[in-house]
């Protein structure tokens, strides 16, 4: 490759739904985008256009993330999501929330940004409910982490 070429392919960044892969081992181990952190005191979600972190709004009381809180590329909360929300709850007529797959990452690193790639290991999760949409969420913790790593459950 020349160096144009080189200089011109690195002055963009790839989009972190679409643009970042999953990685090999998943889904023992996948790549997330995190988004938030737990002293973030305001929402930053991903602008599905531009693949930037955009300001949502003010953290209320309740709202403040306990953990790395971002999203798994390439997954998307669709109807396999709301199928299978509406075989375990009995419920009809929900739909996925059509955004990506929202993780949870447990680590006792001090991680003090977002916008950043770390790889996690999927533990468990809980099914969410917002309103008519399916919006699960994935627990995980930081691959390799000193203390939640060896977490399976």
């Amino acid at each position: 490759m020349s160096k144009t070429r080189d200089a011109e392919c690195c002055r963009f960044r790839s989009h972190p739904w679409h643009g970042i892969d999953i990685g090999n081992s998943a889904p023992e181990v996948v790549m997330t985008f995190v988004e938030m952190v737990p002293t973030d005191t305001v929402k930053y979600e991903m602008d599905k256009v531009s693949g930037y972190l955009k300001l949502d709004r003010p953290q209320r009381y309740s709202n403040v993330v306990p953990a790395l809180y971002g999203f798994i590329p390439m997954t998307l909360t669709g109807e396999k999501v709301a199928d299978r929300t509406m075989e375990k709850t009995g419920l009809s007529g929900i739909r996925g929330d059509g955004d990506v797959m929202d993780i949870c990452i447990l680590t006792e690193k001090d991680i003090t940004h977002g916008d950043i790639l770390v790889q996690a290991r999927p533990i468990g999760g809980f099914r969410m409910i917002d309103g008519t949409e399916a919006d699960d969420k994935i627990i995980a913790v930081l691959h390799n982490d000193a203390v939640y790593g060896e977490y399976a459950d």
